[in-house]
């Protein structure tokens, strides 16, 4: 049976009288990736941040697996949840808003090291210059600064920095939406590469339904804040049963750049 490392139950966010997300709950399995699609505007990052901790949900749990113990998330202090951000990390949609353009590369790369005091044991240095040969950049990127970079290598020094502590979980909110197609999709062989050869557990987070169909075991599918259809990729992809599902297939053509998954 497939182990649980995230769960998020019946998650609402609400603003004003306006809900965002509506009885939300999803199951991440260890070593999976789980597809959460939708339009613009349908909830789906604001799931994320709460699944996270990045904003305080109206209600609802969210609950890590983890050490045969079972933790709530959102009630925990803020001193321990410090401690177990390293196990999640984000990777966001913006490359260079997420980037602060006063920092180098091996500044920007040193700093979560530093903020859970931990030292690697081959030295900074040469953790850094592996990270950044995980992502496809070497260690000549370390001394530089993000507007020295293009949208894509500023996005993989995010998965670098992202990576940096082996967490348990990656949510990846859009991380190709503002890349060119091409660009997008070495970003995206990439992930799938660092998925599989490091068993990592994400969320990918899209309104490309065949970005998802390449990339996730499962999917689910949200409409105006609620999730209207789950299930593994064939399921969702090959058999929608939602016609909201449909039209999200219809409106994304393939993308030859990335493949076909058979």
């Amino acid at each position: 049976m497939s182990e649980t490392l995230l769960e998020a139950k019946h998650l609402v966010k609400q603003y004003g009288t306006a809900r965002v997300v509506d009885d939300v709950s999803l199951t991440l399995t260890r070593g999976e990736t789980l597809g959460l699609v939708g339009e613009s505007g349908s909830g789906k990052s604001t799931v994320a941040r709460m699944m996270l901790r990045l904003i305080e949900p109206t209600s609802g749990e969210v609950l890590l697996h983890n050490d045969n113990a079972t933790t709530n998330l959102l009630q925990l202090p803020a001193s321990d949840m410090r401690k177990l951000r390293r196990k999640l990390a984000m990777v966001f949609q913006d490359p260079y808003a997420a980037l602060d353009p006063r920092m180098t590369v091996k500044q920007t790369l040193s700093e979560p090291f530093a903020i859970h005091r931990e030292a690697p044991s081959e030295g900074i240095t040469s953790r850094l210059s592996n990270l950044l040969s995980e992502v496809g950049l070497d260690a000549s990127a370390l001394p530089r600064y993000p507007h020295e970079f293009s949208g894509g290598q500023r996005q993989r020094i995010n998965i670098a920095r992202a990576l940096a502590l082996r967490p348990e979980l990656l949510v990846l909110d859009e991380p190709v939406a503002a890349l060119d197609v091409s660009v997008g999709a070495q970003v995206i062989n990439l992930l799938s590469d660092l998925q599989q050869r490091y068993g990592l557990t994400c969320l990918f987070i899209s309104h490309s339904m065949p970005l998802v169909r390449y990339l996730c075991h499962r999917v689910a599918v949200m409409q105006r804040g609620r999730i209207v259809e789950e299930g593994t990729w064939q399921e969702v992809c090959e058999h929608p049963r939602e016609q909201y599902t449909q039209h999200l297939l219809a409106a994304t053509p393939e993308l030859e750049e990335v493949g076909n998954r058979k």
